[in-house]
């Protein structure tokens, strides 16, 4: 094999790695500001989600030119993998708040995150991707992980109506990321595939925000844009990450996010942490570090 080549893949695992940790502590930013944002004012979902497209809109616009090195709007109405990647990713985002109201956040996370296991699964199948044994062992300690973390069956292990639409938004979770591979391998630029989200979410979006629009106050709207800015932010870097990592080490290294939550919930609101919760934090960490540590 040519060292270069190496040197040049390893940078890029090594840079994709780097991207993917920060995207992570993007969400769980966001995710703490939406929390910090309910202890101040109600704010309808369908509104927060409008300003959270609108502001991806705007990242984009102010961070890539237009052209065909950046961003191309014309793609997102003329390639019909986009249109998809919109369009699922959007009904992601409103199914994963649907979830949290019917099951509770703890719950729907934990059925969310299975989207890593279902996306190697899937990159197997529509990409070649190898499904990595330690890909495999680092999903499942983090899974179990997660679920004594958040306490996901503690309102027992019967699957219900919204279970099965959790799980629904699971799988379509798992095709949009081997989907982001998939435009990425066709030369789509990092600005175009995320673009396909926020302009199809907010058609989604929208409509219902306006119907039932009322002004918030002024440190709610800063809490509004900056927890958009972050989850802005933590998507352009995900989506440039799947570049360069396999759908599983990508995808795994995203379940850090429940856990920078809970040490923001212990930091900012002064959460307290039980022996099992602690254990699943630990089981969280080492999991998604295994994969990249074995690699």
């Amino acid at each position: 094999m040519n060292p270069v080549s190496t040197s040049f893949d390893q940078t890029r695992h090594r840079h994709g790695i780097l991207l993917m940790v920060f995207s992570t502590f993007c969400f769980a930013a966001n995710a703490l500001m939406i929390r910090a944002l309910g202890t101040v004012q109600a704010v309808d979902v369908w509104f927060l989600a409008s300003i959270r497209f609108i502001t991806g809109l705007g990242l984009i616009l102010l961070l890539y030119r237009t052209g065909p090195d950046g961003f191309q709007p014309r793609h997102l109405y003329r390639r019909p993998r986009l249109i998809a990647r919109g369009i699922v990713g959007a009904l992601g985002v409103y199914i994963y708040y649907l979830t949290i109201v019917k099951l509770g956040a703890g719950r729907a996370a934990f059925i969310n995150n299975t989207y890593v296991i279902m996306g190697a699964l899937l990159a197997v199948l529509m990409l070649g991707e190898r499904f990595r044994r330690s890909v495999a062992l680092g999903g499942f300690f983090a899974l179990t992980g997660l679920a004594l973390l958040t306490n996901a069956f503690g309102t027992g292990v019967g699957i219900s109506f919204y279970d099965w639409i959790a799980i629904v938004g699971a799988l379509g979770s798992a095709y949009v990321i081997v989907t982001i591979r998939q435009l990425h391998a066709e030369g789509e630029h990092t600005s175009t595939i995320f673009g396909a989200q926020c302009s199809y979410g907010l058609l989604l979006c929208l409509g219902p925000a306006l119907f039932n629009w009322s002004a918030p106050d002024a440190i709610v709207w800063l809490l509004i844009v900056a927890s958009a800015f972050c989850s802005g932010a933590g998507q352009i870097s995900m989506t440039r990450a799947f570049r360069d990592l396999p759908v599983g080490e990508g995808s795994l290294l995203q379940m850090l996010v429940p856990l920078g939550i809970a040490v923001g919930g212990v930091i900012l609101f002064g959460e307290q942490h039980t022996a099992t919760e602690l254990l699943g934090a630990a089981l969280i960490l080492g999991g998604t570090a295994w994969p990249t540590v074995r690699r």
